[in-house]
């Protein structure tokens, strides 16, 4: 079977082999068994998230950690769990096409009100951003209650404030938010071109809107939070001062 007719599963497998070879030519070693049952251990055992960093850290400096999440997940690519990479962070997780059996044992997904999703929308793709500049691109006022939600369910965050007059606050989206909509890194939110295909961009207006893509770094006109001040609960009660 040639590279083009494998399967998505097998190509993305193939692609990530790829990356850990010596110019394609040399594959890392193969983890030790041991190596791969810590592993397994951690990533199980551990209730939250691991970034590779933090696995290796447990692991020791022998362990080529890129090789063991590689092995493991492809190991259990085919089966009920799998191991997935969100936020930064890996874990293992219900297959997909198993949700079906935690239907009745499953809380109901929270459904956001418009407001609030727009919002969020906004915070995603314009981040680091304001409230005043939510409020400009929404081209509506900003109600309390929208960003009081997002923040208690924890998919925004406080990230700093602008150096400019008042230091109004900047908002960001938590590795909660990454998490909630499997995505690695906010690199992965969908560009212009996915959109469309998803038909959430009228092809007829396309060419006149920029997408913009977000980033998690601190921007040059910001400044980080001070210590103690960065909790939601401390903002939320803030909010009105904005």
């Amino acid at each position: 079977m040639t590279a083009e007719n494998e399967p998505p599963l097998a190509d993305t497998i193939r692609r990530i082999e790829d990356a850990f070879t010596d110019g394609g030519e040399r594959a890392r070693a193969e983890p030790s068994a041991d190596a791969l049952r810590a592993a397994e251990a951690l990533l199980f055992a551990g209730g939250e998230p691991i970034t590779a960093k933090d696995l290796g850290d447990k692991l020791g400096p022998a362990i080529d950690v890129a090789a063991v999440l590689m092995k493991l997940k492809a190991d259990y690519a085919e089966r009920g769990v799998q191991l997935v990479e969100a936020g930064g962070a890996w874990r293992f997780q219900s297959a997909p096409d198993l949700a079906g059996l935690f239907a009745e044992t499953r809380a109901a997904p929270r459904k956001l009100p418009k407001a609030a999703m727009e919002t969020l929308a906004v915070i995603a793709y314009h981040q680091p951003v304001t409230r005043a500049e939510i409020e400009e691109i929404r081209g509506v006022s900003l109600s309390r209650g929208s960003m009081e939600l997002l923040l208690e369910i924890g998919w925004i965050r406080p990230r700093g404030r602008r150096r400019t007059p008042g230091r109004p606050l900047t908002f960001g989206t938590s590795d909660a938010f990454l998490a909630q909509f499997g995505l690695a890194s906010l690199d992965a939110l969908p560009g212009k071109d996915d959109l469309k295909a998803l038909g959430l961009l009228d092809p007829r207006a396309a060419q006149a809107i920029d997408v913009p893509r977000p980033t998690e770094d601190m921007a040059s006109d910001e400044e980080p939070l001070s210590a103690g001040d960065d909790a939601a609960s401390f903002f939320v009660d803030h909010l009105e001062d904005e």
